[in-house]
């Protein structure tokens, strides 16, 4: 076997349909399109959603929600994260910097400490929020929770 003798296994190819090209080859005519209507004709394309004149589902189902275009949308860090990052790193003051250099937050997100592990270290905290418990912990170590 070398290179120019090889050809793909029996059956695994087929030859395409030759469409238009006279009545000889089979599938000329109409060229499968059957006769008349739409679907027959040059240039036709379904309406996205269409389902064949019956009620299509986009209006069938009713309009529901509604977004908040003022929505505050906060990354949780939990006060366990700012245990690691002052056993870890040494760190006393944690801000929203601290963070994004850590990996924890990209440069655009705002940040909500939640109260969530237990906090030993005396730290400063500087984050646009804060849940109660947090603060309650945060606090309970003589740290301070600074609102940005």
């Amino acid at each position: 076997m070398e290179l120019h003798n090889l050809k793909p296994a029996s059956g695994s190819t087929h030859k395409d349909k030759r469409i238009g090209r006279g009545q000889g080859s089979g599938y000329g005519g109409t060229s499968t399109k059957g006769h008349k209507g739409a679907k027959s004709r040059s240039g036709y394309s379904k309406k996205f959603g269409f389902e064949g004149g019956q009620m299509p589902m986009q209006r069938r189902l009713p309009k529901f929600g509604f977004k908040n275009p003022f929505r505050k949308e906060y990354k949780a860090i939990n006060i366990d994260v700012l245990q690691t990052l002052a056993d870890k790193r040494g760190i006393t003051s944690i801000d929203a910097q601290t963070l994004i250099d850590a990996g924890y937050l990209s440069k655009n997100d705002l940040v909500k400490i939640l109260g969530n592990g237990t906090l030993t270290s005396k730290v400063e905290v500087k984050a646009h929020a804060f849940s109660k418990k947090a603060v309650e912990a945060i606090e309970a170590v003589q740290g301070t929770a600074v609102k940005l």
